[in-house]
């Protein structure tokens, strides 16, 4: 057996009977020279300079041959047919044996066997001071390490994981200084505030007015509406807030420039991010919205780590705490996390709101598989999945309205609504609960009823006579 180890050394194996016993293995490369005793070293061949080792290094890495290890293999392993090339990278042996026709092998053994000559080589292969191996070692992984973040195109995304994280940080920013803004000039001027509810045209007035004496004789027609211009300019002839000196104003009309900036530079940012998430995944793009997406790569550390999580884990991105308080506690689970602010999901009522999220999460880590793994940069797949959840979420919405019997498939006849209201008369009968007429009788009717009972009992005894 041949060993390819450290690119371009080979080294042959002395005993092969010790290479079975692989668990105790590491006992045979405690000192050099037990190691001296399983492997010697066959052939070496150093680069000429770090831009050599590095190329080399890279094609390994690549898992694919290069052209000086080939020349070797041929010189060295091509004599001796009947030998194994023993590598550490599966890929690489298949490479090997397609192109040389070397019988390659990679198994447990080899790992072990690797690991001990690594710990050991100082001692098999000589001329070489420990220092300047440890150095050589050093530059050739720096080396490395730039060329995979230069060219890497798994990296690309780093710039949108900053460009959210950096606008996140903008926005509460800005928050705070106009929060602090209307409150330090609504000392000055109260009612501005209620008056101008929009951040960016309250700190432009500001700026451009200064002292609220100046709103009379300023035109703001560039800023505000002809009616809300009207309307600052009357409640500043009668505001009630407090006189401020001409200091105070310049140090609010500096920090209305800050919030003017940010803005602006805000604006440019969001632009900026926008076309990078079109450039890079467009059809998650398209699923979500650039916001969102940009928020579940950073979220997940990048499109590649993100492509590797199924469709759940896309739907609770961002709400992993509540996720496991709800098994904690044993009660239900969240359904949404970050994608709850995708326009999708926002644009349904509550009820379908889990239905249309998890049918979202399915079809946008598709998407995101595609825009990571796939090597076409079309949006078509994206728009494609967008328009099968819109007509989705149309058919629950319409759900709603549908008849209970029959097909289930004929939409409910709705009559059309006509008002009829009746006017209807009050009936003041209806008020009292005490009779009409009073149950006692009078006097007089009972008189009157005794003297009509002795008529008619004189009549029938007139008869009877």
């Amino acid at each position: 057996v041949v060993i390819l180890f450290c690119f371009f050394s080979l080294l042959q194996v002395l005993n092969e009977k010790k290479l079975q016993e692989v668990d105790s293995l590491w006992k045979e490369f405690e000192t050099p020279e037990k190691a001296n005793k399983i492997v010697k070293l066959k052939h070496f061949e150093k680069f000429q300079d770090t831009t050599e080792a590095l190329a080399a290094s890279t094609a390994l890495v690549e898992g694919k041959l290069s052209k000086n290890l080939k020349k070797i293999l041929k010189k060295i392993v091509a004599k001796d047919a009947h030998e194994q090339l023993a590598v550490a990278d599966a890929k690489l042996g298949g490479v090997i044996k397609d192109k040389l026709n070397l019988s390659c092998i990679h198994s447990p053994m080899v790992t072990e066997l690797m690991r001990g000559i690594r710990s050991q080589i100082e001692g098999l292969i000589t001329g070489l001071p420990s220092r300047e191996m440890a150095a050589m070692c050093l530059g050739l992984a720096h080396s490395l390490s730039r060329y995979k973040l230069k060219f890497s195109p798994d990296k690309v995304d780093t710039m949108i994981i900053q460009a959210i994280s950096l606008l996140d940080d903008l926005d509460k920013e800005l928050n705070n200084y106009i929060m602090r803004c209307r409150e330090w000039y609504g000392w000055h001027f109260p009612e501005l505030g209620k008056i101008i509810t929009d951040n960016l045209a309250y700190c432009k007035c500001v700026r451009k007015v200064g002292d609220r004496s100046n709103f009379a004789s300023s035109d703001v027609s560039d800023i505000l509406p002809e009616e809300i211009e009207e309307d600052v300019k009357a409640a500043a002839e009668i505001s009630m807030g407090t006189e401020v000196s001409e200091e105070d104003i310049n140090n609010i009309i500096h920090l209305c420039d800050q919030v003017i900036e940010i803005s602006e530079y805000r604006t440019q940012l969001y632009d900026y991010l926008k076309n990078r998430m079109m450039a890079i995944a467009p059809n998650l793009t398209i699923m979500v919205g650039e916001l969102v997406g940009a928020r579940l790569i950073a979220h997940a550390g990048s499109l590649l780590n993100l492509a590797k999580h199924p469709a759940s884990t896309v739907q609770l991105l961002g709400a992993e705490k509540a996720l496991f308080r709800a098994l904690k506690t044993k009660r239900d689970t969240p359904k949404f996390g970050l994608i709850y602010h995708a326009s999708l999901v926002g644009q349904t009522n509550t009820k379908n709101k889990g239905k249309i999220s998890r049918m979202l999460a399915a079809k946008t880590a598709l998407t995101i598989r595609y825009d990571a793994l796939g090597e076409n940069t079309s949006a078509e797949m994206g728009a494609e999945n967008r328009l099968k959840v819109e007509t989705r979420l149309r058919l629950l919405e319409e759900r709603g309205i549908r008849r209970i019997s029959g097909t289930g498939k004929a939409l409910a006849r709705t009559d059309k609504y006509q008002n009829k209201s009746e006017v209807k008369v009050f009936d003041p009968s209806g008020d009292s609960t005490l009779p009409a007429v009073s149950k006692k009788r009078k006097i007089q009717e009972v008189d009157e009823q005794d003297t009509e009972v002795a008529v008619k009992a004189k009549k029938l005894k007139a008869e009877m006579k």
